[in-house]
């Protein structure tokens, strides 16, 4: 069938089909770095990585780019309000860039915990002015601006496409022109390219350029690092959907009004993770962090599980009833995989670099095992369908049919996907299990190896510890005696 998706921009579903052949030009907005990351934020990280790794899988080579604002983001999204870096900067009482370097780290922290595997390329803004200023030259010379109080701005009534992806309509822009938040703006709806000390007096972090020293606005970071990397048009852009009104339309315009050309193919938006009272947001200060999951007793993928069994483009609603279900859900997948193990001879090998599913096919021998894939690859294909594709897994763990090396090869295949690491964690299950089963064996063999050291009888003792070593168990000498645990 082919990977189909839909575009926000036309809003319908759409064949995929890559700008190159060769190649898939992918950009995802990263985090604006002035708080920790909280989950509903995370949810767009671990779409980005689903999206990342189907695309792997369908075979095709892919360039993920994603960048870390640590200028130029104001509280407001519409050039309104303070700018957050300087915000948490002076709340905290260190620079601007100590800010952004503690909370990159959380926010790559909390990716790793869930499986989400780093882009291709990581930009930050401040590495990244020159781009920006060489950008917004190129749109200035296509008389798309105008300079007012010291600031520079986009004019919107210069592109006419302007508002398509959100479908708003230009001349209902213009003749609704609202409450001027910025005096100088010819429209409100116009945006700031590059701001100067005529906006803020004491802005921390500030660069020459042709219209005065100051900074970027935060629209034009986007447009300026996706290029640099992916070139002047490319295949995917994605972010949440609070994106699409200003950030987002206002990308487009800056982009081809510099270019001239269509910039971006195929725009993917996640929906929120809502609460009973609503959006989650950092502004309110009542949010929730992957920290405080793990605290209230869930592994980070317990929560990556949660997220895959909702579509992306549906609103979920968080709720830790909502977690229990995920947990045990997915602990009762990993206990029917662990079972399995039982009458494994060997795990399935697969490449380090993932695998596609034309080369997954060829490593499965029965019909069964290649339809399971195939509906697991359509469901994925049709808009990627998480809930689908998980459903999939089930019925396949649940096939007494199928033989157990098929299956376990099956749901390492599966997993390239999902990212829950299903066979490690059904194999610690497994060895739990065992441990379990093997406690009177295992305290017989401490107690020996304790009055073979009595005895200097060091060569027995030794042998012991090697013993229950390669059955992973490590023990740990102490003033009270000797200790085991699981490695």
């Amino acid at each position: 069938m082919g990977l189909r998706v839909y575009n926000t921009l036309g809003n319908k579903i759409e064949d995929f089909a890559p700008v190159n052949e060769k190649k898939v030009g992918f950009y995802g907005c990263g985090p604006t770095v002035y708080n920790y990351a909280h989950i509903g934020n995370l949810r767009a990280y671990v779409f980005q990585d689903t999206l990342a790794r189907l695309l792997h899988f369908l075979g095709y080579p892919v360039t993920h780019v994603m960048n870390i604002t640590d200028i130029g983001h104001l509280s407001g999204d519409a050039d309104d309000g303070e700018d957050k870096m300087v915000k948490t900067a002076k709340e905290r009482g260190q620079s601007v860039l100590e800010i952004a370097d503690f909370y990159t780290q959380a926010f790559f922290k909390d990716t790793e915990r869930l499986n989400i595997r780093r882009p291709d390329v990581v930009c930050k803004a401040t590495d990244h002015v020159a781009d920006m200023i060489e950008l917004i030259k190129r749109i200035e010379a296509n008389g798309h601006t105008y300079s007012a109080g010291g600031n520079l701005y986009f004019d919107i009534m210069t592109f006419p496409h302007y508002g398509e992806l959100a479908s708003i309509n230009l001349e209902d822009l213009k003749a609704g022109a609202r409450i001027e938040v910025d005096e100088n703006k010819r429209n409100p709806h116009d945006f700031v390219l590059w701001f100067t000390k005529s906006k803020f007096e004491n802005q921390a972090l500030v660069w020459d350029s042709p219209w005065g020293k100051g900074y970027p606005g935060w629209h034009i970071e986007c447009s300026a690092m996706s290029m640099k990397y992916l070139g002047e048009q490319f295949d995917i852009h994605t972010g949440g959907i609070d994106h699409i009104r200003i950030h987002h339309t206002n990308e487009i315009a800056q982009s081809e009004g510099a270019t001239g050309k269509k910039w971006v193919k195929y725009w993917l938006h996640n929906e929120f993770l809502v609460m009973n009272k609503g959006k989650m947001s950092k502004s309110s200060g009542d949010f929730i962090t992957l920290d405080k999951v793990i605290e209230a007793g869930y592994a980070p993928l317990d929560y990556r599980f949660l997220l895959l069994g909702g579509h992306y483009r549906s609103q979920l609603t968080f709720s830790w009833e909502a977690m229990d279900t995920a947990k045990n859900a997915r602990k009762n997948l990993e206990q029917r995989i662990a079972n399995l193990l039982t009458d494994a001879d060997t795990l399935p090998t697969l490449p380090a670099e993932g695998i596609t599913a034309a080369a997954a096919s060829s490593m499965l021998g029965t019909e069964a095992a290649r339809r399971y894939l195939a509906n697991f690859t359509q469901a994925l294909e049709e808009d990627i369908s998480t809930p689908r594709a998980l459903s999939v897994v089930q019925q396949a763990v649940k096939d007494k049919e199928l033989p157990v090396p098929e299956l376990l090869t099956l749901l390492g295949i599966f997993d390239t996907v999902l990212g829950l690491d299903l066979i490690d964690e059904a194999q610690a299950l497994h060895s739990d299990a065992a441990i379990t089963d093997n406690k009177e064996e295992i305290e017989r063999l401490v107690a020996e190896r304790t009055e073979a050291k009595k005895k200097k009888d060091f060569k027995r003792a030794d042998a012991i510890r090697d013993e229950l070593k390669a059955k992973g168990i490590a023990l740990e000498d102490t003033a009270n005696g000797t200790i085991w645990r699981k490695m």
